[in-house]
């Protein structure tokens, strides 16, 4: 199991076209991939709707975890793709 807390960088947070794209990227892998939010809500970052009930805004913290056959390759990549800003 690998972790990392990542900075949400996009101005309008993870609302619908981040949250796909997130979810198209953590699909991509074999391992379970969650995020944790400041306020303690685990989600499934591969269902959008998990990913947009964790209502996480912009400037917030997450907490990535992946756990799997993969999970550092997957831990790299979404963060990297966060950090990016998920094409916005």
């Amino acid at each position: 199991m690998v972790t990392q807390k990542v900075k949400i960088k996009n101005a309008t947070g993870l609302h619908l076209r981040p949250a796909g794209l997130l979810c198209e990227i953590a699909m991509k892998y074999s391992s379970k991939i969650t995020f944790q939010t400041d306020n303690h809500y685990e989600a499934n970052a591969k269902s959008v709707l998990s990913v947009l009930g964790a209502c996480v805004k912009s400037g917030e913290e997450i907490i990535i975890t992946c756990e799997g056959t993969d999970e550092a390759e997957a831990l790299a990549d979404i963060v990297s793709s966060i950090e990016s800003g998920l094409g916005e």
